[in-house]
């Protein structure tokens, strides 16, 4: 598979990988040996970042479209998350909220059909 597919099934953000990995294909027994025994470089990006956008939207909450809305196009770091769920702007409140209220409304619609 190509590095952009397999950085997404890690949930990486590819240009912050080695040089290595952005070159190569990977197989699907190469991709599950680094999900079950990752490389400490995998383990530092998991851990610390840049994260991909789908991965800064569940960090903070929110849907992809409400970065994008937002205007945040770069890819985030731990610490840039971090310092936005501790002094949230007006931009990310606003979007948790609506976030919220697309949740409830999938829920509801869920339960309308289960009865």
């Amino acid at each position: 598979m190509k590095p952009i597919t397999a950085a997404a099934k890690l949930g990486v953000y590819l240009p912050a990988t080695p040089e290595e990995f952005q070159r190569s294909a990977l197989t699907r027994d190469e991709l599950d040996a680094l999900r079950a025994d990752p490389p400490q470089w995998l383990v530092e990006l998991r851990r610390t970042g840049p994260f991909p956008r789908d991965v800064v939207a569940q960090k903070l909450g929110i849907s992809r479209t409400g970065l994008a809305r937002a205007g945040v196009g770069e890819a985030l770091d731990a610490e840039q998350i971090g310092a936005l769920l501790a002094d949230p702007p007006e931009w990310l409140v606003r979007e948790r909220h609506t976030q919220a209220k697309v949740l409830a409304e999938k829920q509801r619609l869920r339960d309308r059909r289960e009865d």
